[in-house]
Order: C-alpha cells, then sequence, then structure tokens
C-alpha cells in the first residue's frame, strides 16, 4: 500500500468541525441592507444587519424571551425589536426596551451572544471563535489579533471580478479538496481554464498549503480583444502557465499565470451543508496604455464588465457540485469505503485541516 494511501485512510475528515478562531465570510456586503438577515455559519444562528449609521452587526438569532428568531424582526435605530413581543436588543446583545414594561419592573438582565463582525472587499467577515483567546479588549473587536484573509483585488481597478455563490449538500472538505485538486479539469470539458495540470511542488506549515502545478492555459489576456476568448473559445490557443492553489485555512486562493486568480471563501453550514463564494478575477495589468486613462473612466469600465465570467463560472460550480454531492451521499451510504487516491496535495489538504481541530481541542 502506497504512503499517500495510507495517509488517506489513516483518518476521516468527514465529520470534523470547523475552526472557530478563524474568521468566515457569511455574505456580501450588497446582501445586508435596511432589514436584518439570518445567516447560519457551522450551526450557529446568526442575525446581521446594519444600524442607524451604516454599520454590520450581528447578534445571536434569538430572542431569549420565547427563543423566536431575532431575524423576524425590524431595525429601530441602532436595535433589533423582536417580531413576537417587541423586545427589543441592543449591539452589545443586552434587552434595552420591552414596551408593556411596567413602572415597577426592571428591563430583563437577559443577553444573546455578539459576534465580531466586519466589512472588508465587498463581503461581511465573522469571527465565530473565542474573542479572549484573540487578545479581545475592545468592543468594537479591534484588537483582535486574526484578521481577515482579504480579496485585495476587489476595490482595485486592474481587475474585473466575477461572483457566483456555491450551495452543495456535502462536508466542507469536499469542496477544499475540489478546489485544491486540478487533476479534475477533465470533468469540465467546454468550462475549463486549464488542461494537462502535473503537480510540481507542495509546501505547507501550521495554516496553509499552496501547490504548484504545471499547466497548459487556454486563455492569454496581453491585448484588448484577447478578452474575447472568454466568450468565444474558438480563439483560445493553449500555452504553459503555472497554476498555483493555496488553501489558506479555511478559504482557498488559486493564479493561473498573471491573467486570472480565483478566491473561493467559505462558510460552512454543518458536516452535510457548505456555502461559499466563489470570485474570479481577470486582470487588465497588461494594459498598460488603459492604465493612463482616467480613474473615473476606469471604474466605469470596472463596474461595467462586473460579472462577464457568470456563464463560465457559473457553469463550473454545476459540474463541481454535482460531484461534491456524490462524493458526500457515497460516505453516508457507508463511511467504511475506502478512496483510493494519488495525489499527494489532498493528504497535506486534509493534515491540514485535523490538525486545526485538534488545535482548538488542546
Amino acid at each position: 500500500m502506497s504512503s499517500v494511501l495510507q495517509a488517506i485512510r489513516s483518518r476521516d475528515v468527514r465529520s470534523l468541525d470547523i475552526n472557530p478562531n478563524h474568521w468566515y465570510v457569511i455574505g456580501r456586503s450588497s446582501e445586508v441592507k435596511n432589514q436584518p438577515v439570518q445567516v447560519t455559519l457551522w450551526k450557529q444562528a446568526i442575525v446581521v444587519y446594519r444600524d442607524r449609521n451604516g454599520e454590520i452587526q450581528a447578534l445571536e438569532d434569538r430572542c431569549p424571551h420565547r427563543q423566536v428568531k431575532l431575524s423576524h424582526g425590524k431595525i429601530i435605530g441602532d436595535q433589533l425589536e423582536c417580531a413576537y413581543h417587541g423586545w427589543r436588543f441592543n449591539n452589545q446583545g443586552e434587552c434595552s426596551g420591552v414596551p408593556y414594561l411596567a413602572d415597577n419592573q426592571k428591563l430583563p438582565s437577559c443577553k444573546i451572544k455578539v459576534y465580531p463582525v466586519k466589512e472588508q472587499d465587498g463581503f461581511i467577515w465573522l469571527f465565530p471563535g473565542d474573542v479572549e483567546t484573540q487578545n479581545f479588549a475592545s468592543p468594537n473587536f479591534a484588537s483582535l489579533q486574526q484578521q481577515p484573509m482579504g480579496v485585495p483585488e476587489w476595490n482595485h481597478l486592474n481587475y474585473i471580478a466575477t461572483v457566483s455563490i456555491i450551495k452543495c449538500q456535502a462536508h466542507y472538505s469536499y469542496l477544499i479538496e475540489n478546489l485544491m485538486d486540478m487533476y479534475h479539469g477533465h470533468l469540465h470539458l467546454n468550462y475549463q481554464a486549464w488542461a494537462e495540470a502535473a503537480l510540481e511542488n507542495i509546501k505547507e506549515d501550521d495554516n496553509r498549503v499552496d501547490v504548484l502545478y504545471t499547466a497548459q492555459s487556454y486563455y492569454k489576456i496581453d491585448k484588448i480583444w484577447s478578452i474575447s476568448q472568454l466568450f468565444f473559445p474558438a480563439l483560445r490557443r493553449l500555452h504553459p502557465e503555472p497554476l498555483n492553489v493555496s488553501y489558506i485555512y479555511p478559504h482557498w486562493m488559486s493564479t493561473l499565470g498573471s491573467d486570472f486568480k480565483i478566491y473561493c471563501l467559505l462558510c460552512p453550514i454543518n458536516e452535510t451543508e457548505t456555502k461559499a463564494y466563489l470570485i474570479h478575477f481577470t486582470s487588465l495589468n497588461a494594459f498598460w496604455r488603459l492604465h493612463k486613462l482616467p480613474v473615473w473612466f476606469r471604474r466605469f469600465l470596472k463596474n461595467s464588465l462586473f460579472g462577464s465570467a457568470q456563464k463560465l463560472l457559473d457553469g463550473l460550480v454545476v459540474q463541481d457540485v454535482k460531484m461534491i454531492e456524490e462524493e458526500q451521499i457515497a460516505y453516508l451510504e457507508n463511511p467504511q469505503r475506502k478512496n483510493y487516491e494519488l495525489n499527494k496535495a489532498l493528504v497535506s489538504v486534509q493534515r491540514l485541516m485535523k490538525n486545526k481541530v485538534e488545535k482548538m481541542e488542546e
């Protein structure tokens, strides 16, 4: 038996928890407007809303009065009002008002959990873990040692973004392994951006796994007209490009040459359900003349081309989700059935997942 197969068989990652002491993405900024929004992050029901200043707040989605969801309610100034009896809660999770409170009664001392949350690079990042272990010292959680990974290309004028939401009925480990395994380009046919992947190198530490593949890319974005390759397959020509993929716990990032960068920002829901945001960036860095144009025009161009790779990205997601969900079903039918794995990168990925959870339990 190969050492790779032994490593795969020695551990079962399909029931692993997450390590909560990291920032996870629970939505895009544009998804939270003037009404409370319910989200779930690893079996925790959370309500997200904006206060009167437009700042994002996140509380446990539970009214301690009758245990109904606060996300059914509405926002009154800086407070969240329960739809059932009108109890109100401030952004510290404290009961701040009861409409029928008698003169001789005090406000209930009940308190619900408050989550560190911040908007960055077009997304809402939430920290579900133990703030005490992160040197929490201020009411706005600004002193947390851990910070979101971020997506710096989101606001950069040289990158055109497309976002696809992944919803799959499967453990998050299946999604991460799918993203790290570049040998599955065989699945994608007309949607694939690469061919002939070959694993060259693996680097790993306590927080990430970086894998280098060599590959043949179908795209080369070096002239304005060459962007049309995204829409017309007949214009594509294979050429060698490095294909880098990284599992930066708990998220994923990839680059194909200098033309494309992709992120996958995870929101694991439970052991058999995962949500994620897949963000594809097409680089305009090669067009130096474009960089001399007025900023307002470049911003207009970036905004106008948002979602230009939607068909490509959504097509990839549909095909991947089908395979991932079949993997999950097969596991649930027979957890003892063994896989036969040849890609060493997946051994490193599984090791990181397990070590992160074990570290949390120490």
